[in-house]
């Protein structure tokens, strides 16, 4: 039975060998192994060091012997911290009826550097409450952000004078935006608008950054102040982000239908040219909250499910340019999408789409009956089951045959090919499968397709060209901020892709126009060579003449013609625009 000593002892001695903090725990460890001659695994063990981290730790000790573990008290008396220094300075100012703020801008300019986080800790220790909210004639007169006018289009100003903006590029669209009629085509759809901001005019703001790529939405208040932003728009300056958010809002989502239509048919006629061959695909917008109406999709580049709006977009082939866009879709109607926009194609041009060409996962096998009664090629993926790929390994060597496909850069240029028939559940009759080996995966490509006829090698070429709609949408993404809905100008999604759709086609006919191979060329570039330039703006009695700086892409556009631009913009009192480059 132990006594009262013998456990005092005890305590005593468990202080040194139950170390309480890491430094002191390296220290007994370190001694025991080199002085009480315990071995390097029992050290470990004793003091909950895995192995391999006390070797490395004798090994360091080793390198430095003279290590101090136990440091003696510094002597003599010891400042206090810097607020307690200040902490009479701070309530002197706070009886003062200072906030918080002015009383860091006050230690700030007396040489204290002081958070007005950490000063509101002082005052808090101090029992001093929150100062109420003060008007502003009650507030120090000091230098701060300068307000920008509220957007009024009333406000307008086009007397004769010259103005700098760092948007000079986005006037090139100007010409385009004055022949579509953008103020008719708003008027007809039904988009709202006010006597201080109509409905034109919010649009063309609303297109204005989406055109201009190399900022989020978010950094329009950053903007504010330059006229020539809000000049494009047609209004004083360019509305606040509070108002692109509750705009985006107010637009019933019925209404994106018909101006998709509307501006569908005016961009036509403005010489963007329609194809015959069309990639469709799915593509995920990523959301955050916790709405419980939101479903979860699968989202490619994070390569998992959640929460998120499943867009839909289609995109001319041959031309670059997307045509059809739906960001309303649930999951259960999304199999049925591709139909959707057969009609709306057909509806627009009087004829179906030539071919169509989608991903396995876009739609269901009776649809793609429905495509082939109506007389519509496609080209698709299937997926790879157990079952198909034991049929195909199955086949004999003599089935197989190696094709030469296009393009000299191709790593994998001569792969081999399984040509088939075969049925499909909800399928009427036989459809083509290629199973396809060599082309850099380890399990065979399975391609189906009605084109019964086609040769291989072109089956598989015009396949492998859809991968450039998944760059399209890249460049949405990354360019056009499709995936910004974390920005604090939280814009409804099915508006922002109405206005991706805008910006893409308007990034066409620039394209188109500048020849060069600039037509198919992605927006960035596009920008970066064209758009992205300052420019200073003259206005004058009967003309607004946008003089560009010096640039090396200059000759391209002036090739172009864009120097001879002579058109009246009917938001800037019909004053006709001229562009003048170097």
């Amino acid at each position: 039975m132990c006594t009262g000593e013998d456990k005092k002892l005890t305590d005593l001695e468990a202080a040194f060998l139950e170390p309480r903090n890491a430094t002191h725990r390296q220290y007994e460890a370190l001694r025991a192994y080199f002085v009480g001659e315990v071995s390097s695994q029992e050290a470990a063990r004793r003091f909950g060091y895995t192995p391999a981290s006390f070797r490395v730790l004798c090994t360091q000790f080793r390198k430095n012997p003279q290590r101090e573990f136990f440091r003696a008290p510094e002597k003599g008396p010891r400042r206090g911290p810097r607020r307690q220094q200040l902490r009479e300075r701070i309530i002197a100012l706070r009886k003062q009826n200072c906030s918080i703020y002015d009383i860091s801008h006050d230690l700030r300019e007396a040489g204290h550097r002081l958070s007005p986080s950490a000063i509101s800790q002082i005052l808090k220790a101090e029992g001093f409450g929150r100062l109420p909210r003060r008007a502003d004639e009650e507030r120090p007169q000091r230098v701060g952000p300068e307000r920008a006018d509220a957007a009024d289009v009333r406000a307008l100003d086009l007397t004769p004078r010259t103005v700098h903006t760092q948007f000079g590029g986005l006037f090139l669209f100007l010409a385009d935006l004055a022949r579509l009629r953008l103020d008719r085509m708003a008027g007809s759809v039904g988009l709202p608008g006010t006597e201080q901001i109509p409905a034109a005019h919010a649009l063309r703001a609303l297109l204005a950054l989406k055109l201009f790529g190399r900022a989020r939405h978010s950094h329009v208040m950053a903007s504010v102040m330059d006229e020539g932003l809000g000049l494009f728009a047609g209004l004083n300056v360019i509305p606040k982000r509070s108002f692109q958010t509750e705009y985006s809002c107010r637009i019933d989502p019925a209404l994106y239908a018909p101006l998709m239509h509307a501006w569908f048919d005016a961009v036509n006629l403005l010489g963007l040219p329609r194809g015959e061959s069309f990639d469709l695909d799915f593509h995920t917008i990523p959301f955050h909250g916790e709405d419980a109406l939101v479903e979860k999709h699968y989202v490619t580049n994070r390569s998992r499910r959640q929460k998120g709006v499943l867009a839909f977009l289609a995109e001319d082939s041959e031309h670059r340019v997307f045509c059809y866009v739906n960001g309303q879709l649930r999951r259960d109607e999304r199999n049925d999408e591709i139909l959707r926009f057969v009609d709306f194609w057909q509806q627009r041009t009087g004829r179906l789409p030539a071919e169509l060409v989608f991903d396995s996962k876009l739609t269901t096998y009776a649809n793609l009956h429905e495509l082939n009664r109506r007389g519509i090629d496609f080209i698709t993926l299937r997926r790879r089951s157990a079952k198909i790929l034991q049929s195909i390994h199955a086949a004999p060597a003599s089935a197989w045959r190696r094709v030469q496909l296009s393009g000299l850069g191709r790593a994998y240029a001569t792969p081999k090919v399984l040509d088939q028939r075969t049925t499909l559940a909800d399928y009427e009759g036989p459809i083509r499968q290629l199973a396809v080996t060599e082309l850099g995966h380890e399990e065979p490509t399975l391609l189906l397709t009605n084109q019964l006829r086609r040769s291989p090698a072109t089956l598989i070429d015009r396949y492998a060209r859809r991968m450039i709609i998944e760059n399209s949408i890249s460049d949405g993404i990354e360019f056009f901020h499709m995936d910004a809905l974390s920005s604090t100008v939280p814009m409804k999604i099915d508006c922002d892709l109405q206005l991706t759709l805008m910006a893409s086609s308007l990034y066409r006919l620039l394209g188109r126009r500048a020849g060069n191979g600039y037509a198919t060329a992605r927006c960035q570039h596009i920008f970066r060579d064209f758009v992205e330039a300052t420019a200073n703006i003259t206005i004058s009695p009967r003309h607004i003449t946008v003089r560009f700086q010096k640039r090396a892409h200059n000759p391209i556009l002036l090739a172009a013609g864009y120097h001879q631009t002579d058109v009246p913009i009917p938001w800037l009192g019909g004053k006709r625009l001229q562009l003048v480059f170097g």
